[in-house]
């Protein structure tokens, strides 16, 4: 056997939500046949969807079949397209080979909202040997919380890394979230799904591992749970994990920092329900991931309620973005409105896909937004190699001053400093994106577009492209390279 190429499936676990549109099986070029357990995942909150998801892990060459139960496959498109992949029609499969990881959205017949995620994870890591007094592992069924919370926070050794195992299966809370103490370790691996969430409020040194699943479609709406509630902490990491249908945003970063976010995948489709949303944070790293929500996939802030200050040092890279409603990239709504101002600076997105941006309301377009309000000053901001397909509904980029009704007592500041470096939009949603400042003192400035294609022409700083309003200055076109 090739030891590079290498499977990992999960058994299914009793009792979760199978989506009976697919089936879905893997093998290595050497191996056999190994099927995958499909979960029902539902998308997009105007009109409530039923699609698919299947996972496992991988290293190397892995051939994909699958079978699509309901009708002949005449067309099949694998997205992101950056991935380069097309499949092998034969009637009512499709089959096709992957070269290692890859997060991806296989739809049959145009079909995109009945669709089938494919989440191919890299290895886990083997989980911590049951052994020594530090090391809890849960078997599936309903946990007491508020005894769990205790044990983790009276440890037997108060110096040591306390870890925490969900078996395979599935696992319930007795209260929707559990909070964790500083310097723990969860252990959530492929096959285990947990129906609840995690609150880390001012700890540090927390990680909640491994491919496992939250699943939260049980929580009523317009609840304030979320997968995972950081605050007030920091040296926090999440990696690996997939959030399913959270009632509020899959993870709140509120006046946190020193925060790694790796290969997150998450479904939403309720109202709020962004995918990452940070206020007043600093030193946030996003790394990979697959995130499919109905609000904006990532919102970067400031001042927010009770989390007040600057954010600075974002980073997101490798990143697939599907806002079926909002924004896939929203920065600079809220700030210290009532004060001087904050700043929201150094953010960087790079090497990211977005395969959808679909908004009813005109004053909420931009795959790429900047809008700044509450007094924000935005600066230093870089979007570079970033690949957009086509959407449905809205503009490329929008970026203004602005005060909004809704949202905004105060006007934001000025935003400065952005650079659009190896951007390419393919698709036929061609409204003109929008630059404009407030007044003669809230101003937009020193804006870069460097590489910029639009259906393999280079973007022109005029109509039909955009439109350039008033308080914009020093906005500057290169040519392609």
């Amino acid at each position: 056997m090739n030891k590079k190429n290498l499977i990992q499936v999960y058994s299914a676990p009793e009792g979760a939500v199978r989506n009976s549109d697919f089936s879905v099986r893997v093998r290595t070029p050497e191996g056999g046949w190994e099927p995958l357990f499909s979960y029902n995942v539902k998308v997009d909150m105007h009109n409530v969807r039923d699609a698919s998801m299947v996972q496992f892990n991988c290293a190397g060459t892995v051939i994909i079949e699958i079978e699509h139960h309901s009708a002949a496959v005449h067309e099949a498109v694998i997205r992101p397209l950056s991935a380069g992949l097309t499949g092998e029609l034969s009637g009512r499969c499709i089959y096709f080979t992957i070269d290692g990881p890859k997060l991806l959205s296989v739809e049959i017949n145009g079909d995109r909202f009945h669709n089938l995620h494919i989440f191919a994870n890299p290895l886990e890591e083997p989980l911590p040997a049951a052994c020594g007094s530090e090391i809890v592992v849960l078997e599936p069924g309903l946990h007491n919380t508020e005894e769990l919370q205790q044990q983790l926070e009276q440890p037997a050794d108060p110096d040591a890394m306390r870890t925490v195992v969900f078996s395979p299966g599935i696992h319930r809370l007795s209260h929707p979230q559990l909070h964790l103490p500083s310097c723990t370790t969860i252990y959530l691996p492929g096959g285990a799904v947990l129906y609840g969430g995690f609150v880390c409020n001012a700890v540090h040194d927390v990680a909640v591992k491994g491919n496992g699943i939250l699943y939260m479609t049980e929580f009523e709406k317009n609840t304030f749970y979320r997968g995972f509630e950081i605050k007030y902490s920091r040296n926090i990491q999440l990696d690996g994990i997939t959030v399913i249908d959270p009632p509020h945003y899959t993870v709140l970063l509120g006046q946190s920092e020193h925060i790694l976010i790796r290969n997150l995948k998450s479904f939403s489709t309720r109202g709020w329900c962004d995918g990452i949303d940070m206020m007043a944070c600093k030193g946030v790293t996003i790394e990979g991931g697959f995130l499919r929500t109905s609000d904006d996939c990532i919102a970067v802030y400031a001042s927010r309620g009770e989390f007040r200050g600057d954010t600075r040092e974002v980073s997101a890279s490798g990143i697939i973005l599907w806002a079926d409603v909002a924004h896939p990239v929203n920065i600079g709504t809220h700030g210290d409105y009532d004060g001087e101002g904050d700043v929201i600076e150094n953010i960087s997105f790079t090497d990211i896909d977005i395969l959808e941006h679909h908004e009813p309301q005109p004053d909420y377009w931009g795959c790429l937004a900047i809008n700044a309000g509450d007094n924000n000053t935005v600066r230093n901001v870089v979007y570079e190699d970033i690949r957009i397909e086509a959407f449905e509904l809205g503009e490329l980029f929008n970026l203004r001053v602005l005060q909004n009704e809704k949202y905004n007592p105060v006007p934001g500041r000025r935003i400065e400093q952005v650079t659009f470096r190896n951007i390419h939009y393919n698709g036929t949603c061609l409204n003109p994106s929008h630059i404009e400042g407030y007044d003669h003192t809230r101003v937009v400035e020193h804006i870069v577009f460097e590489n910029v294609t639009v259906n393999g022409s280079a973007f022109q700083l005029a109509e039909p492209n955009i439109i350039i309003g008033k308080h914009a200055r020093n906005i500057m076109n290169k040519p392609l390279r």
